[in-house]
């Protein structure tokens, strides 16, 4: 575990934790406004939390060479989780623009 400083793993462990608290609190938003659109922002927000677990994880491992398609399957779930987030937040503004007149 010497590739990252103590502050840096309490960042990034803490930033994990922030995530999910986050995706938790938009999907009880929704079901306080009966609004299906934020369980999908939820929903999209979930590609980016297993990608920033899997660089947690790269890095526990010291960023070993060996886990480097863990390096590639961690860009690739930022990429879909930017274009879930894209998609999600799209639907969420096309459904509250449809609410009022």
């Amino acid at each position: 575990m010497h590739a990252l400083s103590l502050p840096t793993w309490w960042i990034h462990v803490a930033s994990v934790l922030e995530w999910a608290a986050a995706m938790l609190a938009v999907q009880r938003l929704g079901q306080v406004r009966k609004e299906g659109g934020w369980r999908w922002l939820s929903l999209a927000m979930l590609p980016a939390l297993i990608s920033a677990m899997a660089a947690c994880t790269w890095h526990l491992f010291d960023n070993s060479t060996e886990l480097e398609g863990l390096v590639v399957f961690q860009a690739a779930l930022t990429t879909l989780g930017n274009g879930a987030l894209a998609l999600a937040a799209w639907n969420l503004l096309r459904q509250q623009m449809q609410v009022k007149p």
